[in-house]
């Protein structure tokens, strides 16, 4: 029997037929880019460039003083033309430096900067992946230098290869690909390293056979890796599942990987792993597919971070047909954009472009209790209530019934026949539960 997670989960048509065969694809350097100052979970950086400033690729461009961001570096060299809150694909707007390229791609000073890692000890590994800004690739952004710094012991790395977003293939590009394998391998014992674990897995969902047999020959070698099948059902990729899947651990409502001894990495954010530690290369590119029904030629691409939408659909041929709607991400977790003139970010995993009839969007009504969000639930809650109670703004309840639990996976949408965006009544509710146990604490500490 495959490994799977036991609750909850949704089989939609997973779409990796447009894109999954397109080798990774590398476009020429861009004639200029927009760099956010918020790539990753935790504090926005602060630009430490001004406008006539020559940057170098790779040089430090934005940071901040808080413990929970990570660093930010030019994507080519070039000359600063504006430092000024610009378009982002998930917030409205976002400060940014723009750089026009000068077309030399010329290194900063020092970088790449070459190191066997089996020299190196943990604090020189987290060093460097925290010079280099590493985050998540697989949509959170969490800074990586923090997610391998748990403060509890762990006996257990896993990968998360599943890549159950439909759509998307980059990862699994990356899994296949001989280059980016090699890069997989050494940032696996990397992360085991710094960890100090002796137990790793790759779960990878089994729509995927030739990543699977490609990383079971690439790992031969390394016994305490175990490629892992998993069972094509979305949200396999999700962390807690991804967890439950590979080790039968569960993480408790409101609980951290950490607390059950795992710790759960995207296979883009290894490979990024490896370029810092290896080379002294910061996250300035990522891999991201573009794909759907209204491209003209789905690829998987290597692009710099702060290339345009607009850049990177142009690359692929334009569209096949005019789109219903772009997003930043998949269908399932991410978000439609209102322009194509947006950033590529570090969390920036796919362009998808779909035609209406691949939307299947409806007008939302009120719920008819049919229960089905609920049996789709990978975490037990009950969606179509915290919809209602967030529509009636009974923040209380919301909390009472486990809105901050809530993974966010989509699997209450795709499943919900009234059309309710209860993944957006979600989000709201969370804003509201926050600051009101934000103002609870800030309470209970003037007392």
């Amino acid at each position: 029997m495959l490994n799977t997670f036991k609750r909850g989960g949704v089989h939609p048509d997973d779409g990796k037929r447009y894109a999954k065969d397109s080798a990774i694809e590398t476009p020429a350097v861009p004639a200029q880019v927009v760099i956010p100052m918020s790539m990753h979970f935790g504090a926005p950086c602060t630009p430490t460039v001004k406008v006539g400033d020559l940057v170098k690729k790779g040089q430090l461009i934005g940071t901040s003083d808080a413990f929970m961001h990570a660093d930010i570096h030019a994507s080519t060299s070039g000359k600063v033309i504006k430092v000024a809150p610009m378009p982002h694909n998930t917030m409205v707007k976002c400060m940014a430096v723009v750089i026009q390229a000068d077309g030399n791609d010329e290194w900063a000073e020092g970088i790449p900067e070459e190191h066997d890692w089996r020299q190196l000890d943990n604090k020189q590994i987290l060093d460097l992946i925290k010079k280099c800004g590493v985050v998540g690739c697989g949509g959170a952004t969490f800074p990586a230098h923090i997610k391998l710094a748990p403060n509890k012991p762990v006996d257990t790395f896993i990968v998360n290869g599943a890549e159950c977003e439909p759509y998307l293939t980059c990862d699994y590009r990356a899994m296949v690909e001989k280059e980016t394998t090699e890069k997989l391998v050494t940032g696996v014992q990397i992360c085991m390293k710094v960890l100090d674990v002796h137990k790793g897995f790759i779960g990878i969902e089994d729509n995927k056979p030739e990543a699977i047999k490609n990383l079971t020959e690439a790992f031969k070698d390394l016994p305490e890796v175990t490629v892992l099948p998993c069972k094509t059902k979305y949200p396999q990729g999700a962390e807690k599942m991804m967890i439950e899947s590979c080790t039968g651990r569960q993480v408790e409502p409101g609980g951290l990987p950490m607390n059950v001894g795992c710790v759960v990495s995207n296979v883009g954010t290894v490979l990024a792993i490896t370029d810092a530690v290896c080379h002294g290369i910061p996250m300035i590119e990522r891999l991201t597919t573009i794909t759907g029904d209204c491209i003209k030629e789905p690829k998987n691409l290597r692009l710099r971070m702060g290339v345009t939408f607009q850049e990177a659909i142009d690359y692929c041929g334009g569209w096949s047909q005019q789109p219903d709607r772009v997003i930043a991400g998949g269908p399932m977790m991410g978000f439609a954009q209102y322009q194509l003139d947006i950033p590529i970010t570090k969390g920036a995993s796919g362009i998808l472009a779909l035609s209406a009839e691949k939307c299947q969007v409806g007008e939302e009504s009120p719920c008819i209790r049919c229960g089905r969000c609920v049996v789709a639930c990978p975490m037990g809650l009950v969606p179509s209530q915290l919809s209602i109670f967030s529509s009636c703004q009974a923040w209380e309840k919301c909390q009472e019934y486990g809105v901050m639990n809530c993974v966010e996976c989509g699997s209450c949408v795709y499943t919900c026949p009234a059309k309710r965006n209860i993944v957006q009544y979600v989000r709201n509710a969370k804003g509201h539960v926050k600051a009101m146990m934000n103002a609870a604490k800030a309470k209970a500490a003037a007392k």
